[in-house]
């Protein structure tokens, strides 16, 4: 193993559970001044000293690794990038930055999103005084914030997670039907009384009036999508204390933010409560993360199993790390998720020479990219359209890409490698999105890169509408 020195990460685990030298470094079978010497990057970590320091604190070893600093090194780049800022630094140092100082980077970069949403209400609140004079035009932005959220957490909440698994094994003791023991948990347990309507008022697939104890779904749910309502209604009942501590961790700015983030925290729960961890990663190994597979055993949707399969993230127990996105035919990205180093721009956009934008062309066939970063990353991407059918006539129905994709040294490991070169793989070059994105001459660049100066010439014309210094 090449040296290795982590000081700043392993003083930042330590702090972080309230530990002293002297107590790590006893359970970590070496000396206090040994340890010291590790915090402080005079001694490289030792093999043997890393595998009981992941023991320790239940990280893994990539914890440690610098491939895994993709992602924070992307995020910051976006932050000196920001012409308002005006902050000089190039790659190199961006790099260093993160890997001798992460909490500070993530810090930086935590800042520089609060900046932007700030600087978005007090754009949104002059507009709306200038319009008609109330001044009451603020908003924020809590899809975002939950998104980023998670985002932040490798889109993995161990504690709920767990949780889930706890309860979905004591439900199963019983030998029923999940979805049986769960409406019954719901009426024995909480008082919960099941109705099925035919009509709960457009768009309304369930409605439950916690006070009078009445739960009303709609009757043309699949059993997937029935069983998912319940088990998040489930977990306001059964972990209501848990939830509102995560949330109060995230500090949201605004009510609705905190509303939604626990609502993305009960539909977590849902999905590990039908989906529970050590069996669904068994399987999903078994399977070699075959999507439409699992979904067929399961009995849960393509989008549902993606989404799953994009928290596989349980220390000692990881499945493939994966990034998850949605988007619509006209490129909105309305979910994003990622356990991987991959970077999804926050400044707008996405890149047009991915494969999920192509998938529209091609209904509900799946298709496989190997696409390769501005950093030399690559990654596995595979991609295909989810259809949400109208319920009655004259109902729009609703069409996404769904995409699910991972770094080409996990590739092996998933059934969608098969028959692809992994070793000199025919890569596509791709990029966070043209705001962010540094790639000169590229034919599909919508927008010139952010703090980039442009060579513009009135006698000369290119491939690219914006040819850079």
């Amino acid at each position: 193993m090449a040296k290795t020195y982590v000081g700043s990460r392993l003083r930042q685990l330590r702090a972080e559970r309230g530990m002293s030298q002297v107590s790590l470094a006893k359970k970590l079978e070496i000396s206090a001044s040994y340890l010291n010497q590790i915090e402080h990057d005079v001694r490289p970590l030792t093999v043997p000293v890393l595998l009981r320091i992941s023991e320790v604190f239940g990280v893994d070893t990539s914890f440690f690794s610098s491939q895994d600093d993709t992602r924070l090194i992307a995020e910051l780049q976006e932050v000196v990038m920001d012409q308002e800022l005006a902050i000089e630094a190039d790659a190199q140092e961006i790099a260093d930055m993160v890997s001798a100082h992460p909490s500070l980077a993530r810090a930086m970069v935590n800042m520089h999103r609060r900046y932007r949403n700030t600087t978005a209400q007090l754009a949104a609140a002059t507009e709306d005084r200038f319009s008609d004079g109330s001044g009451s035009g603020a908003i924020s932005r809590p899809h975002e914030e939950v998104r980023d959220f998670f985002y932040q957490r490798q889109n993995y909440i161990h504690e709920l997670d767990t949780a889930a698994e706890e309860l979905t094994n004591r439900m199963r003791f019983h030998g029923g039907d999940l979805k049986r023991e769960i409406a019954r948990r719901l009426s024995t347990v909480h008082g919960v009384q099941i109705i099925e309507r035919i009509d709960l008022g457009e768009g309304v697939l369930h409605r439950f009036d916690a006070e009078a104890g009445r739960l009303e779904i709609a009757p043309h749910l699949s059993g997937g999508q029935r069983v998912f309502k319940l088990a998040a209604e489930l977990a306001y009942l059964e972990c209501g204390e848990l939830i509102d501590k995560l949330v109060e961790e995230g500090n949201f700015a605004s009510e609705d933010t905190r509303i939604l983030a626990k609502l993305g925290l009960a539909n977590y729960f849902a999905a590990a409560t039908v989906l529970p961890y050590s069996h669904f990663h068994e399987i999903a190994e078994d399977f070699r993360y075959d999507i439409e597979r699992l979904s067929a055993h399961f009995t849960q949707s393509y989008e549902t199993i993606c989404h799953r399969l994009s928290t596989l993230q349980r220390p000692k127990l990881r499945g493939v790390p994966f990034s998850f996105v949605r988007v619509d035919r006209a490129g909105n990205m309305s979910k994003r998720q990622s356990a991987t180093g991959f970077h999804f721009s926050s400044s707008g956009g996405t890149c047009p020479l991915w494969n999920v934008y192509e998938t529209f062309a091609y209904p509900g066939r799946i298709m496989t990219q190997i696409a390769q970063m501005p950093d030399g990353r690559r990654y596995l991407w595979i991609a295909r359209t989810v259809e949400r059918r109208a319920t009655r006539y004259g109902e729009p129905s609703k069409t996404f890409a769904i995409g699910l994709g991972c770094e080409l040294r996990h590739a092996g490991r998933v059934v969608y490698a098969d028959g692809l070169d992994l070793n000199d793989p025919q890569v596509t070059p791709i990029g966070a999105g043209c705001r962010v994105c540094a790639r000169a001459n590229c034919p599909q660049r919508a927008f010139p890169p952010l703090g980039k100066s442009l060579d513009i010439s009135e006698h000369r014309s290119s491939i690219s509408p914006y040819v850079l210094r």
